[in-house]
């Protein structure tokens, strides 16, 4: 389970939920001079527990279940998000008609108002909350990324070392005569032409470069991409989402990435076109 992959509408989700709870252990209707029962007394409250608290329990616990599932997960023939949308409105239209029936010499009680607004609000982001471009940014901000430093220091600064020009340069000790500076590279044999007609012309060997060390950095996909398993299987064993930064670890080729999530499961990432990196 990764929280970061919940969004500000799950938060409204979550906190409508919550608020539906305390709302069920409220007085459901109120009488002058009565103790009315909350709605978990059903000889009272009549159908309010089941057609509007549980149902709107159940809802929310969907809706956020979706979140958590692989993309596709389907009950029934339909995805959890659209059982959790219905039920949320069921809710909201049955905490709105028991607003509406409200039996006689009695009042609606402060859990039948507070129910009726969790309701509204969870129906609502039910609904409209994929629309909203901010219910749909990410509830945890994400952590700014960092490029590793190395082993035992700090990276180097340019411009500062020696040899570099401001940088500290060897002092010519009192009383010597200055030597001609040769050009940023040579050495002593492009002090003159003297010099480079005397030195015997040998060419060299070149030396095989060492290939470049690879530096982790952080990456966001643009659309869900699934992550394969180091050892080669075809099944996935994680899917990555958009809007969740991933830690890029390794990389196989020009064009694949081994990439760890958040929980530390490590894969192959072969699909690495228009990637964000942090």
């Amino acid at each position: 389970m990764n929280i970061r992959s919940l969004t500000r509408g799950d938060g409204v989700v979550i906190g409508a939920a919550a608020l539906l709870f305390v709302a069920s252990f409220l007085d459901f209707y109120s009488a002058t001079n009565v103790d009315m029962p909350s709605a978990w007394d059903t000889d009272y409250s009549g159908l309010a527990l089941p057609t509007i608290f549980l149902t709107g329990f159940i809802a929310a616990g969907l809706l956020i279940a979706a979140r958590f599932q692989p993309e596709g997960r389907k009950l029934g023939g339909l995805p959890l998000t659209a059982w959790g949308t219905v039920l949320a409105v069921a809710a909201a239209w049955a905490a709105l008609w028991s607003l509406i029936t409200v039996p006689t010499r009695v009042d609606p009680g402060a859990g039948c108002v507070i129910a009726l607004l969790a309701a509204l609000a969870l129906a609502g982001v039910a609904v409209a909350g994929p629309m909203i471009p901010a219910l749909a940014g990410p509830l945890v901000p994400e952590p700014k990324p960092v490029a590793p430093a190395p082993y035992g220091g700090h990276q180097p600064q340019p411009g500062t070392g020696y040899g570099y020009p401001g940088g500290p340069q060897q002092q010519t000790p009192y009383g010597a005569t200055p030597q001609p500076v040769p050009p940023y590279g040579g050495g002593p044999a492009a002090a003159g032409p003297q010099q480079d007609a005397a030195a015997p012309q040998q060419q060299q060997p070149q030396q095989p470069q060492p290939a470049a060390e690879f530096t982790p950095f952080w990456f966001a996909v643009p659309v869900a991409r699934p992550l394969f398993g180091e050892d080669g299987s075809p099944t996935p064993i994680a899917e990555l989402a958009p809007g969740t930064w991933y830690l890029a670890v390794d990389q196989r080729g020009p064009a694949t990435l081994i990439a760890q999530t958040q929980d530390g499961r490590r894969g192959v990432l072969n699909d690495t076109s228009g990637i964000q990196r942090g």
